[in-house]
């Protein structure tokens, strides 16, 4: 979705979902696709997609990891025990590695920490303007500037309540 339609605000690239506004973009068909990314792709960002899916199911969503060591596996079972317990089953879900394809791909990308951001920007193919955002932006009120990775925390439910609410948050920007 990148690079179709693009318009222009400010002299800054707009993808096709921020040029026609959502409603819009809906009337015409177009979806928007956002992309949550971490580490290792088996706690926060499969869980941030499965919230997320959730609370907005007519937004196309992924997660990926900047590491490929656990490419192809599930959701760490920890993770998916506390979110099965909240109603969530993101158990469909698989590991995938973080590519540069994924800025053509997707009209935002999330990361859960400032060194998940720089491990994405290092990949932004030149003149790419994909917007690439902190999960935390979205729940300012949270006091927190990253979603911990209960994967070393082992705080599970603090992870997820973490983001819960960056989810609400990002689903009241649209």
């Amino acid at each position: 979705m990148g690079t179709l339609a693009r318009g222009e605000r400010g002299g800054k690239a707009l993808t096709c979902y921020q040029a026609l506004g959502m409603a819009r973009a809906k009337v015409l068909g177009v979806v928007m696709k956002i992309l949550f990314v971490c580490l290792g792709n088996i706690c926060r960002s499969p869980s941030a997609e499965g919230v997320f899916r959730g609370l907005a199911p007519d937004v196309d969503t992924d997660s990926a990891g900047t590491a490929g060591w656990h490419v192809g596996k599930p959701p760490y079972g920890p993770m998916q025990d506390a979110a099965l317990a909240r109603g969530y089953d993101f158990s469909d879900l698989r590991a995938r590695q973080f590519s540069a394809v994924d800025f053509e791909r997707f009209d935002l990308i999330i990361g859960m920490d400032a060194e998940n951001i720089a491990n994405i920007e290092v990949l932004r193919p030149v003149g790419n303007k994909t917007e690439v955002r902190l999960f935390t932006d979205y729940a300012p009120g949270s006091g927190k500037s990253e979603v911990p990775d209960p994967y070393y925390t082992r705080d599970f439910d603090g992870a997820l309540d973490l983001i819960e609410a960056c989810a609400r948050g990002l689903k009241a920007t649209l």
